[in-house]
Parts: structure tokens; sequence; C-alpha cells
């Protein structure tokens, strides 16, 4: 498998996905399918309790529209997909990811607004960056499949840390140390052994140490 790290660049996230959890997202298809489908309506879901928890600000609440349609769009083509390659759907608990990032969350306005879009934006983000790993590495038609989701991954970590800055300027409160600090979070998570195999998990246990 080729390794990321020596071409890894990106100017959210600190480290690549590892290939040990590529190699068992390869193996795994299935559940890896299942758990984006699931990624995909929390993502939507997310985008409406945003717009509805600041209902006041209407930029952020066209621009969460916008994104909750989009990814909704993905599960609808995600949805297809499993069908399409007969997987049978399952109920899955979900893994530590999204809960590990949030736990930077503040819990009193209006830093938790600007914790709000870092922690989407950084989601949004590995998302990204594992749809262009998996689209490198996963055999057809998955492989077709991830790479055209990549740039609207792309398009909406974007979003997210937009509305941080813009939120950070409002509030005159500092942004670049509440990202770092985020993004050394997030990268434990990923780099971190993880029991549940998921489409934002770290690797499985055992991995090969650097893989």
């Amino acid at each position: 498998m080729t390794s990321l790290c020596a071409e890894f660049a990106h100017p959210l996230l600190r480290v690549p996905t590892p290939e040990a959890w590529l190699a068992e997202a390869c193996r795994r298809p299935d559940i890896l399918l299942i758990d984006h489908a699931n990624c995909e309506k929390k993502a939507a879901s997310t985008a409406l309790s945003l717009m509805f928890a600041y209902a006041e600000d209407l930029e952020l609440g066209g621009k969460m529209s916008r994104l909750a349609r989009e990814e909704l769009r993905h599960f609808e083509q995600v949805a297809k997909m499993i069908g399409a390659l007969n997987i049978v759907p399952q109920r899955l608990a979900p893994g530590r990811y999204a809960a590990g990032v949030r736990r930077l969350v503040a819990s009193s306005e209006p830093q938790r607004e600007i914790d709000l879009m870092i922690c989407g934006a950084f989601i949004e983000a590995r998302s990204c960056e594992r749809f262009a790993a998996l689209a490198a590495e996963i055999s057809a038609p998955l492989s077709d499949f991830f790479h055209g989701l990549h740039d609207a991954e792309a398009r909406h970590y974007r979003v997210y840390l937009d509305l941080a800055r813009r939120a950070a300027k409002r509030a005159s409160l500092p942004l670049d140390a509440r990202v770092e600090a985020f993004a050394e979070l997030e990268a434990e998570l990923i780099t971190l052994p993880d029991d549940v195999f998921r489409f934002h998990s770290g690797p499985p246990p055992g991995a090969a140490s650097g893989s």
C-alpha cells in the first residue's frame, strides 16, 4: 500500500489517515458504507441544528441550509451504492470520533459558536482527506464514488472555517490557538488504536507502529 506520509499536506489536519485504517476499510466496505451513510445524515442534522441554534444569523442559516441539502443528497447516493452492492443495512453504534472532537467545545457563548464551527471544519476536513485516500486504495466502483465526493467535503470544511473566522472576529476572540487545540485532539483520535471500525475511526488495535 502506498505511503501517504511523504506526500501528506493539508491546511487544517496534522496527520494523514493511517495505512492500517485504509487496509481495514478495504477489507470491510460494508461497514464503511453503512457508517458513511450515518455520517451524511448526522452532517445534515448538525447543519439544521446550527440553523436553529443561531436563528438570528441569516448568513449562517443560508450556508447551513445549502450544506444540509447537499449532505442529504450524498446520503441518497450512499444508500444507492449500498443497494447496488447488495449490502444488508444494519444499525451501528457511533464511534468515538465526533464526540471526541466535540470534547473541546465551550459551554458558553460566544466561544461556543466559534468552537462548533471549528469542530465542523475538522470533521469535514477529515472526510475530505479520507475520500482522497480511499479513492487511491479501494477497488471500483467505490474508488470512483469516493473520488466524486472529495470536492464537496473540501468545500464544506472551508464553509465551517470561514464561519469560525467570522464568529471569532465578531467576538474579538483569538482563533489560531483554538484551531491548534482542536488539531492536536483530532490527530490523537485518528492515530490512536480504535476498537471500533468506523468511517472516522483510528487504526485497528495491533496495527504496526507508524502505519
